[in-house]
């Protein structure tokens, strides 16, 4: 419509058509404020009475199954806390009984145990160094 309108007249003919495509918008949206207003006036109590009902008995059902979700949930959080309590209880009889075995006992002295050590094999670059130490100290003296 427009590109006959341009073609035609120039540009005033498009200005005076788009002013009045502009202005049917904006009467548009009047008539559409008004019927709104009377639709709220005479129907919207219904409706919106409907709406709430029907907004209740969603909420009902969500709650419902949210609910048994979260009931789930906290029986698993529950094992899962007793799971790791017994591991971690578990793991400091271990290292009491492991530490007790290392320190002496403060009543008995002469029954304490004592760790034996193990033979600990330097690692080769340690074992050079080692070396060099020595023939520079037999260097010097």
């Amino acid at each position: 419509m427009l590109k006959n309108v341009a073609g035609n007249g120039g540009a005033t003919r498009v200005a005076d058509v788009a002013f009045a495509a502009s202005r049917q918008v904006w009467l548009a949206g009047l008539g559409a404020a008004t019927m709104t207003r009377q639709w709220a006036r005479n129907d919207a109590g219904e409706a919106f009475r409907t709406l709430v009902k029907e907004g209740s008995t969603v909420e009902a059902r969500a709650l419902r199954r949210i609910g048994r979700q979260v009931d789930s949930s906290i029986v698993l959080a529950t094992t899962a806390l007793s799971r790791a309590r017994s591991a971690a209880q578990a793991t400091l009889n271990g290292v009491v009984k492991s530490v007790a075995a290392i320190v002496p006992d403060p009543r008995n002295p002469r029954t304490a145990k004592r760790p034996v050590k193990a033979a600990v094999k330097k690692p080769h670059a340690a074992r050079r160094q080692a070396s060099r130490k020595a023939r520079r100290s037999k260097r010097s003296a």
